[in-house]
């Protein structure tokens, strides 16, 4: 089990941190950063970033609903599994752990393809991009993942790689309470972490919704701020996966994760 405080007082934050980042990391970061703001195809991965990934992640394709996906992830085998937090030189690798929410998501579109085929897709909150990933599988045209940290965006290049896949765009920022763009799916896993930020998903994917009549589709195991939420009177399950063993036990016993389509 990961011994980091972010894995369980996990939030969101919608500005970058560099306060802790110095030297050469910084301005690597810096470059990334400016190169994901907008839609890229992600080909200026800064190699000493790329090299950090590589050395201090393990390439998983197994322990989770999707072994058709392989990904760089954090594992018991890696440094920082246990190491102290404040020695990771970047930001909470929160993209680091294939949260259920994810997983489920991912599970149902690579069973489902006809969801997302010919269509546009946005993974909000993407983390490692597998959800976004399994979309590109699946036959979406148009994919972009979202994710407020960088240093996802980089991996989700080396997740591409791994899959055989041209690198696609990332959009980095906090796209929730922004303009609405035309998306025909959206999709989100494992973001109801606080009450705030679920009163704030809940108007922006109803403006989604209202303005482009895009299908939402939420993954979640169960968390406290996502069942007790007015959104659950408007929700509609799908579908419910049973856990890996593995994944129960990085994600405190939950036994199951389910896919919801939000219809307000």
């Amino acid at each position: 089990m990961i011994s980091w405080g972010w894995r369980s007082q996990i939030h969101w934050c919608s500005k970058y941190v560099f306060g802790n980042i110095s030297g050469q990391k910084n301005r690597s970061l810096r470059s990334l950063s400016r190169c994901c703001h907008q839609k890229t195809s992600g080909s200026c991965l800064d190699p000493e970033i790329r090299t950090f990934l590589e050395e201090n992640t393990e390439i998983i394709s197994c322990g989770n609903l999707t072994p058709e996906i392989r990904l760089r992830l954090l594992t018991p085998r890696c440094r920082f599994w246990k190491e102290k937090a404040a020695l990771w030189p970047y930001k909470d690798p929160y993209w680091a752990i294939y949260w259920p929410g994810g997983q489920g998501l991912s599970r149902y579109l690579l069973d489902n393809p006809s969801v997302v085929r010919t269509k546009s897709v946005l993974d909000l909150g993407s983390g490692c991009g597998a959800t976004a990933i399994a979309a590109v599988m699946s036959g979406a045209t148009e994919v972009v993942a979202n994710d407020v940290d960088p240093i996802a965006g980089a991996a989700l290049m080396l997740n591409c790689e791994l899959n055989n896949l041209h690198p696609f765009p990332f959009l980095t920022g906090n796209l929730i309470g922004s303009d609405v763009c035309k998306w025909d799916v959206v999709v989100l896993g494992d973001m109801f972490y606080s009450e705030e930020l679920a009163n704030s998903l809940h108007q922006w994917l109803k403006k989604c919704i209202c303005a482009h009549g895009t299908k939402v589709l939420i993954g979640d195991p169960g968390r406290p701020h996502f069942v007790s939420h007015q959104i659950q009177s408007q929700l509609h399950k799908i579908t419910e996966y049973a856990l890996p063993e593995s994944t129960q036990q990085e994600n405190y016993g939950s036994a199951s994760t389910l896919v919801w389509n939000y219809r307000p």
